[in-house]
């Protein structure tokens, strides 16, 4: 619970200073049950008094342009097309950067050159839903990240871990979300190196929720990025079993026994493979089915490349693990819509199978599932021989019980839109009356 929030909102209600002082003592009694009521009566006074302190106060330093509009009702972080507009703002607020692959190119991760080399940066943060699991929760992100470094072709040399910790959380929560970061660390011959712990939002959050991210660092020659992406290629991907999110299902919907079928790392074995063979000079782009499933992956591909993109579906069900596949049929969850931790490759055709024969040589299986056009950017899924609409839902697929129910009440999206491109905009303003400020745009 955040006891700031809540005061801050009470308070800017109209609602007196007493009353919230009473309501808030009572909300952290029902948390911290072994507190007395003074000490959370006089606890809830200082919250209220801080609260007070920091109101009303104008000027850039202090204020910013609502949006009116909420993380949840934009979808921002479930993969969809609200989260995809979201992310087009950040290349518009940071500007043009010297960078090999920057943030508007919509890729897995960064890329800058240095000493002749391509240096590649990725954060992945921990899935939400895995707060209880702290083991799964660091595993998880772990093999996520090192996938978005993977994928752009560079060797992975380091990890940096942050994690937070709300304040009842039990100290042993950070401990064992450590040990799943280092198990794919040691698996992968990859240090984990630096990294930080905090509590969120320090003194005002209570309950014991748990967030957190692993980033990594990699090092590269030949990059494999989305911009890439070539009319004439050819899409192939491996087998996918999932990773936190499918982990994460079967969690919610009483179905720990699947979860077993994402602890792997095919993923990163075959693009170890990969990096150790001469197919890699010939891929044009790598990519892990995640952002949104391969709806949301493929779409941004598209944009980024500027080509039509045609998926095939005739392969796709069979590289699905089985379990998993069973699991989401059962559920009505569309596997299409959600991360299954599969490699997409895009490649030219007459490479394809020297590097299927790579995949699979790490006993990883791999089929064509599509290709690349000449064509206005778009993605389109070819089944039974018809082209048929593939553009991302507004969410990714609902993959728990309390996620079905979130989709069931959306706000207009244009009109949301419209709404977050001004506060993007008052966002920009700031930067450069700040930058004026220091003498930047002198």
């Amino acid at each position: 619970m955040d006891i700031e929030g809540f005061a801050r909102r009470e308070r800017a209600a109209g609602r007196s200073r007493e009353d919230v002082v009473e309501a808030l003592t009572n909300r952290i009694l029902e948390i911290k049950s072994g507190a007395s009521r003074a000490y959370a009566r006089q606890f809830a006074a200082a919250v209220v008094e801080e609260v007070e302190n920091t109101s009303g106060l104008t000027g850039d330093l202090f204020e910013y342009e609502h949006a009116g509009v909420t993380m949840g009702e934009f979808g921002v972080g479930s993969r969809g097309r609200g989260d995809f507009f979201a992310h087009r703002q950040f290349p518009r607020i940071i500007g043009k950067a010297a960078a090999a692959v920057g943030v508007d190119e919509m890729d897995d991760a960064g890329a800058v050159r240095a000493g002749g080399e391509f240096i590649i940066t990725t954060v992945d943060g921990m899935h939400s839903r895995l707060s209880d699991f702290p083991f799964l929760a660091g595993f998880h992100v772990t093999r996520a990240t090192l996938r978005d470094a993977y994928v752009m072709g560079a060797h992975p040399i380091a990890l940096l871990s942050d994690i937070h910790v709300a304040d009842d959380g039990d100290v042993a929560k950070i401990f064992d979300y450590t040990a799943g970061i280092a198990a794919v660390a040691e698996a992968m011959n990859v240090p984990l190196v630096t990294g930080s712990t905090l509590r969120i939002g320090g003194d005002m959050v209570i309950g014991d929720r748990m967030t957190g991210c692993v980033g990594a660092v990699g090092v590269a020659d030949h990059l494999t990025a989305r911009k890439e992406t070539r009319p004439g290629d050819v899409l192939l991907m491996t087998a996918g079993a999932g990773g936190g999110t499918i982990a994460t299902t079967a969690l919610y919907f009483g179905r720990p026994e699947v979860v077993e079928e994402t602890i792997n790392l095919h993923f990163l074995k075959a693009c170890e493979a990969l990096l150790k063979s001469p197919a890699l000079e010939h891929i044009h782009t790598m990519t892990d089915v995640t952002n949104g499933g391969l709806r949301g992956d493929v779409y941004e591909m598209a944009e980024t490349a500027d080509c039509k993109i045609v998926v095939d579906d005739g392969n796709l069900r069979e590289l699905v693990q089985p379990q998993v596949l069973e699991m989401l049929d059962a559920l009505q969850i569309d596997y299409l819509g959600v991360s299954l931790d599969a490699l997409l490759i895009v490649v030219p055709p007459e490479h394809a199978e020297e590097v299927m024969a790579v995949v699979r040589s790490a006993g990883v299986p791999i089929a064509e599932i599509g290709y690349v056009e000449e064509g206005p950017a778009t993605s389109v899924l070819l089944s039974e021989g018809e082209e048929r609409d593939f553009q991302p839902r507004f969410r990714e697929s609902a993959y728990t019980p309390v996620k079905k129910v979130v989709d069931t009440e959306p706000r207009d999206f244009d009109e949301m839109k419209e709404h977050v491109r001004r506060a993007a905009d008052a966002a920009i303003a700031k930067k450069e009356r700040i930058l004026t400020r220091l003498g930047k745009n002198e």
